[in-house]
């Protein structure tokens, strides 16, 4: 029979319905019934496409005996950490305390009042049944021993983040800038790109700030070193190859074997970093993987509400990137004549090239494109050709199982995608990104975002809807001030507004200068979610997004509010640059200014596209015929103007952007 699983709208919390654990959902119901029968309650969480999730599934929740234990001596809960990343946000630390060590499947045991007392990861079958008899014995028999330990544990996971208030420099320096890089690169791996570690993850944010750092710094070494690592990504398994889309990391340092999940957030994101490489260094294998990004994104992953979906599983027919993968014979079998030059192209194996035997991830040498001058194809007739060899392999892989879909529809991620596509629409000027942008745009207006301004973290269900947490506001906000900076429709920027006052009034504490998580407060601990990490932190893009609208709106406010916020965090991020990328990108543009550049008249927007051409990494765009923003106003008309502006000062209006662009520099 099923567990209470059966009636939720999670992907993940389904999967485990059929369990013989007796699974209940986060809420008041299994809270009431830890209490009510003094049990200790099992926390696990995970998510649909995670790999070790469905490992410890398989080996511990569909094991009878074991599941006896848990359902004797405990209220067992699971809980969708893409659902309730609030929840798993708190756990996480506590196990990060306990352990050292974090990750999913996430577990923690806890005392019937949601006290965490032990944790870790992934448990083998034989320990984590081991772990389960020891606690309930020592709950059973030392009850005092428990509740000393969670005392102090919760203790720590409420300090932990808090930051002190402190006065905000007068000023920061490029000195500043140079004190948190240099010790960055000391973690760079030169030989493949990225850093000097394994598994590897792409990091998007962090290679964000390294080239824009490394522009405005003219570090010429460093942008070098920038566009390397991002060639090396995307020549990698961690990029497939065929039906485009990354994965969410590789577990090998040369960024061959992927983790074969693809998240929708890292698909975002790596939009945003490789269409603006390419404004910076025009390299055809960018464009390549934006547009097939793209066209992976919306085939695969595109609601017909147009909302997109989380994520795409690593397995298919309980084997991880079985679908993915191809032998050699297969190879020959589809490509025929075509097939001696792309096993060259592809790196393909006879054996294999993975731990399966005669498996190959296919993976190309970051010059690979060089084949094209061997064969005598022009780069036009090359790109063609490339297309339709990939278009054969990806429409045979097709008929394959395919992995499974987590179809709930996130604010946060669909946000991240907005702004990727919106990115990719300005560098490479297709309508039909901006299109594609505007629609999961009214998405979010239409299924998430109230009347009052409130955000819904995902669509309501039958059973319950989600408040949204700050990194949903902050996302939100970021995409539509993006929308309005591609068309100068200012609904979108007013809108972005109405969203960050909401934010305000229900997630900032004025007192301890910070923004908090979730609006709610109703856990053990009510965090603020400050370290970047492979998505930029909700405060940190929060931060950067108030000091934006300050700009834009002349609202000394925000900017105040934003400048608050850096002052506490700033002396972190000598500590770890990369994980606090997004904080380092505010301290960029507070050292080198942004540029405010104001188009005016009926040719706005074909000066925009201009404008686009050029590689300008600190700058706000916006303009139009009428307009009601600060900065526009006594502006308007027909006749096509350029201004720059800074620090509250603008130039004399240009005729031209190469006028505009000759008093950037």
């Amino acid at each position: 029979m099923a567990n209470k699983l059966k009636d939720e709208h999670s992907p993940y919390l389904k999967q485990h319905q059929h369990n013989p654990v007796h699974w209940m959902p986060w809420g008041e119901e299994a809270l009431e019934k830890a209490k009510a029968e003094n049990k200790l309650i099992i926390i696990s969480i995970g998510y649909s496409a995670c790999h070790w999730c469905h490992v410890m599934e398989r080996e511990s929740f569909e094991n009878e005996a074991i599941a006896q234990v848990m359902n004797k001596f405990f209220v067992p809960i699971k809980i969708d950490r893409e659902e309730r990343p609030d929840i798993d946000q708190i756990y996480m630390i506590a196990v990060q305390l306990m352990t050292n060590a974090g990750g999913w499947p996430l577990n923690c045991i806890c005392l019937p009042d949601g006290r965490p007392i032990y944790g870790g990861t992934y448990f083998k079958p034989q320990d984590w049944q081991s772990v389960l008899l020891q606690i309930a014995q020592m709950w059973e028999n030392q009850p005092h021993v428990a509740l000393e330990y969670a005392e102090k544990l919760t203790k720590g996971i409420q300090q932990a983040e808090q930051l002190p208030i402190l006065t905000i420099p007068k000023a920061y320096t490029e000195a500043d800038l140079s004190a948190i890089v240099t010790p960055w690169t000391r973690l760079f791996d030169t030989k493949l790109g990225g850093y000097d570690r394994a598994p590897k993850f792409p990091l998007p944010n962090n290679w964000v700030f390294l080239l824009r750092y490394a522009v405005l710094s003219s570090d010429a070494k460093l942008l070098d070193f920038v566009h390397f690592t991002l060639q090396k990504i995307a020549s990698g398994g961690i990029y497939d190859q065929v039906g485009g889309g990354f994965a969410r990391y590789s577990v090998d340092a040369a960024w061959h074997i992927p983790h074969f999940e693809k998240m929708l957030y890292d698909n975002g994101q790596l939009l945003s970093l490789y269409a603006e490489a390419y404004q910076q260094q025009p390299l055809p294998s960018y464009k390549r993987v934006v547009e097939e990004t793209i066209t992976w994104a919306k085939s695969e992953m595109l609601a017909p509400n147009d909302g997109f979906y989380c994520a795409l599983d690593a397995d298919s027919e309980g084997v991880e990137g079985k679908f993915y993968t191809f032998t050699k014979a297969e190879i020959e079998e589809v490509l025929a004549e075509d097939a001696p030059l792309f096993i060259k192209y592809f790196n393909i194996h006879a054996a294999g090239n993975w731990e399966e035997e005669q498996t190959n991830v296919l993976i190309c040498d970051i010059d690979a494109d060089k084949m094209a001058e061997s064969v005598g194809y022009s780069d036009i007739a090359w790109d063609t050709y490339l297309k339709e060899i990939k278009l054969r392999l990806k429409n045979y892989r097709a008929a394959r199982i395919r992995p499974g879909l987590d179809y709930k529809q996130l604010a946060s991620w669909n946000a991240l995608m907005i702004k990727g596509l919106i990115d990719a629409y300005r560098v490479f000027q297709k309508d039909e990104y901006l299109t594609l942008a505007i629609n999961t745009a009214n998405f979010l207006r239409k299924e998430l975002i109230q009347e009052n301004n409130a955000i819904l973290h995902q669509p309501a269900d039958n059973k319950r809807s989600i408040a949204g947490f700050l990194d949903d506001y902050a996302f939100t906000i970021e995409a539509f001030t993006a929308i309005y900076e591609a068309t100068f429709e200012e609904e979108w920027l007013l809108e972005a507004q109405k969203l960050a006052d909401y934010a305000l009034a229900n997630f900032y504490d004025k007192e301890r200068a910070t923004c908090y998580y979730s609006a709610a407060d109703d856990l053990i601990a009510r965090k603020s979610e400050i370290m970047d990490n492979v998505i930029p932190s909700a405060n940190s893009t929060f931060v950067r997004q108030l000091k934006k609208l300050g700009l834009l709106f002349d609202k000394n406010d925000y900017s105040a509010i934003a400048d608050q916020q850096f002052a506490n965090v700033f002396p972190q991020l000598k500590s770890y640059g990369s994980a606090y990328s997004n904080w380092a990108i505010f301290l960029l543009e507070e050292v080198y200014g942004t540029n405010e550049i104001a188009l005016t008249g009926d040719e706005a927007l074909t000066w925009l596209q201009q404008l686009d051409k050029h590689y300008i990494p600190n700058k706000i765009t916006l303009g139009g015929t009428n307009s009601s923003l600060p900065l526009l106003i006594g502006r308007e008309g027909l006749e096509s103007k350029a201004y720059l502006c800074r620090n509250k000062t603008c130039s004399l209006p240009q005729g031209s952007v190469t006028a505009l662009l000759s008093i950037l520099k």
